[in-house]
């Protein structure tokens, strides 16, 4: 008996669409086919930088180079991530040469502290370099100015859980992500590098967002039942809110990333689930969720197969979100 190990003609694993033999990225709807090999790549790769063992870091990049098509914005970030290693490997100091710290003898007993940041240098300019920080003091501030320090500190650690979200899931995918930018007054956005990624991915990890909004306006009901303090109260029904903003599938909401996943009989159910919670909470918000839902009806971005566990995922949100707001009264603190 024998087997094709590679037939003529395979499928996409995200739409389905028939592919060519070596094809590196589908035609339709561009996913590359080799994501979880690529995803599998990264990760060892990163680890072997972690570990500074950049030649057979290299390596494995190489070997991911080869599974990417020659323009795509993949291959490139992988070339450039080449150069750097290049560049990297080439500085790095001799590990048999001993370290020199005669200039730090002179500072008597202050010459420890002297080595370790010398030591840490390069850490601590990646600290600083960090945009999100100058980004986040700046929302604070804002929010601070609008609320009072108690609410604007509390909205602004939630907000910041909720990019955290993203980002967590995104590094442990092994793909290259950069720490949140907050916008002040408008919100927040991890901006990040889809290496291959399936419509299922990307739409996990943008659900992951208002998973972990969802936590943190838990959290802080369970502190409002516990300390009385309409604080907690107001910062969990002002989170949930923001949270099902967010899932309104429209534009670059992480609500409209999800529904790209999600087909025609599951966006129809999805409505369905958004109408009853409109029904009988009488909030507004959710009027606005169903009315991006219904848009999305008509779109002609539905996927050939649906995706259950998203669509689950999503209502699970809604209707938990839901269940948040209700429960709590509506009350500013300052």
């Amino acid at each position: 008996m024998s087997a094709l190990s590679d037939p003529l003609l395979r499928q996409c694993p995200n739409c389905d669409c028939a592919l060519p033999l070596g094809a590196l990225a589908c035609p339709q709807c561009y996913v590359l086919i080799h994501g979880r090999e690529l995803d599998s790549l990264a990760k060892e790769a990163r680890a072997l930088e972690e570990k500074r063992e950049l030649a057979q870091a290299r390596e494995i990049w190489n070997r991911s180079l080869a599974l990417l098509p020659h323009d795509s914005k993949q291959a490139d970030w992988v070339r450039e991530r080449l150069r750097s290693l290049e560049v990297a490997q080439a500085q790095a100091p001799d590990p048999k040469a001993k370290p020199d710290h005669a200039w730090a003898r002179r500072l008597g007993p202050l010459a420890p502290i002297a080595i370790v940041l010398a030591k840490s240098k390069g850490l601590l300019i990646a600290i600083f370099k960090l945009k999100f920080l100058f980004s986040f003091f700046s929302f604070i501030a804002i929010y601070v100015t609008i609320f009072g320090w108690r609410f604007g500190v509390g909205l602004s650690v939630c907000i910041l859980i909720h990019e955290m979200g993203h980002y967590i899931d995104i590094k442990r995918r092994g793909l290259p992500a950069e720490m949140p930018v907050f916008l002040p007054g408008l919100g927040a956005y991890v901006q990040w590098k889809s290496l291959g990624v399936t419509r299922r991915q990307i739409a996990q990890i943008s659900l992951a967002g208002p998973m972990a909004g969802l936590l943190a306006a838990v959290g802080c009901y369970l502190l409002f039942t516990h300390t009385n303090d309409p604080l907690w109260a107001a910062l969990a029904r002002a989170g949930a809110v923001l949270n099902l903003i967010n899932l309104i599938p429209v534009w670059a909401l992480d609500g409209g990333k999800a529904a790209n996943s999600i087909g025609l009989t599951g966006r129809l159910a999805l409505l369905a689930v958004t109408l009853m919670l409109w029904f009988h909470f009488s909030e507004g918000v959710f009027f606005l969720v169903s009315a991006g839902i219904g848009w999305r009806l008509y779109t002609k971005d539905k996927p050939a197969q649906e995706d259950w566990n998203i669509w689950l995922t999503f209502a699970v949100l809604l209707v938990a979100l839901a269940y948040v707001i209700h429960l709590t009264p509506e009350a500013i603190t300052h």
